[in-house]
């Protein structure tokens, strides 16, 4: 069973700044190393689902490069709580 999120006040204005600043669901997500639904459902019961008029539009990525395989970012937040947080990284074919 999945453990349930104590969520804090300090949690709540950063999902409400960062999406005044334009971030997207999947950057809120990776700041608070949460899943995005579980972002967007709490975004939902306090009131800040949608963007406010006053935010900044969100960047354009469609053109950036792919992050590589195990950039420290996207590993980390996958594997928070999980039994491979805090373990680096190892390419396929390093397991030898």
């Amino acid at each position: 069973m999945p453990r349930k999120t104590v969520w804090t006040g300090g949690q709540d204005n950063q999902i409400r700044r960062l999406r005044t600043e334009g971030a997207s669901w999947d950057a809120v997500a990776l700041a608070l190393g949460l899943a995005r639904s579980t972002v967007i459902d709490h975004a939902r019961a306090i009131g800040a689902e949608d963007m406010p008029p006053n935010a900044n539009a969100s960047l354009d990525e469609s053109g950036r490069d792919p992050m590589p395989a195990g950039a420290s970012g996207s590993w980390n937040a996958i594997n928070r709580g999980t039994s491979l947080e805090n373990v680096p990284f190892k390419p396929l074919g390093s397991l030898r």
